[in-house]
């Protein structure tokens, strides 16, 4: 087990304890460390407290970060598209379907499942036995770019360029509607749903800062071409701006407002281009992924 200490400083005092040591401790979730606390393995000053304890200038924060355990998940032997590899990291190209790491509902077929086939033990521990490896996600439906890191030190690396949204995310969707625009941005906080829990929103008094870039790449009669850059990375967020805006994604049955008349499968939105800073040689890596081939037949027919 490897122990941290914090002493809190003027500028994050009255600040949530687990508000706090999420910034602090950027390769660790949120939820993670609200479980921690509330098992009492967070103390302050030398005593355990609640998750809504708020903190004072001079406290003391100390707890022991367990050593990774080994997955319960089993390795499946499921074909990976394998965009870059070396010791440290591996980015693949997630097929439409799979969801990423195992989940209540999904706990085979993941890529999680997949990765630990193809890697072995040789991925991260930092975000426990469910998520090895897994650093960053896309949605079950979305396709294209997953970076994953193979040890702790990568991970704790692309983590810090994920938090100051320094990793380039470019995306290419189709919308509904005809966008008048070349270009545009999208600045709208995202926070959950006010009613709907499993939903994310526009929601400007609980809401963090989301932006998106977009620009046209092509226009039909009734849909949008286009690619999106993420200068941010919340849930949904793609989904969520653009519906705000009046151009639900193709396909979207979740923030859509009307049935798509293709066969589809979920939203038409894939990760294509992805580039970091490397964790151990420094220099930047930019990784493209093919257009799948539903999305190339669906351009075709508009």
């Amino acid at each position: 087990m490897e122990e941290f200490c914090f002493e809190i400083t003027e500028e994050l005092e009255d600040e949530r304890i687990d508000k706090c040591l999420t910034e602090l401790m950027d390769s660790l979730s949120r939820s993670y460390i609200q479980r921690m606390v509330k098992e009492g393995q967070v103390t302050v000053n030398g005593e355990s407290v609640k998750g809504s304890y708020r903190l004072k200038y001079g406290d003391r924060i100390a707890f022991f970060l367990p050593e990774a355990q080994e997955p319960d998940i089993q390795p499946e032997n499921i074909p990976l598209d394998i965009l870059y590899e070396d010791d440290d990291v591996i980015v693949v190209n997630k097929p439409k379907g799979m969801v990423v790491h195992p989940a209540a509902g999904h706990y085979r077929g993941t890529l999680v499942n997949a990765l630990m086939y193809h890697c072995g033990n040789r991925l991260s521990g930092i975000n426990g036995i469910m998520r090895p490896g897994i650093v960053h996600r896309i949605d079950m439906d979305t396709t294209g770019s997953v970076i994953v890191c193979k040890n702790d030190r990568s991970h704790n690396c692309i983590a810090k360029q994920l938090k100051e949204h320094s990793i380039t995310r470019r995306y290419h969707a189709v919308c509904q509607g005809v966008l008048k625009e070349e270009q545009g941005t999208i600045d709208k906080p995202i926070g959950r749903h006010p009613t709907d829990r499993k939903k994310m929103a526009v929601n400007e008094r609980n809401g963090k800062s989301a932006v998106t870039h977009y620009k046209v790449l092509q226009r039909f009669e009734k849909y949008t071409y286009i690619e999106c850059e993420l200068e941010t990375g919340r849930t949904h967020q793609i989904r969520v701006h653009m519906a705000s805006a009046g151009h639900p994604l193709l396909g979207d049955e979740v923030y859509g407002n009307s049935k798509s008349p293709f066969k589809l499968q979920g939203q038409v939105l894939h990760a294509k281009t992805l580039g970091f800073i490397h964790p151990s040689t420094g220099e930047y890596v930019e990784v493209d992924a093919p257009l799948p081939g539903y999305f190339m037949d669906l351009l075709k027919k508009l």
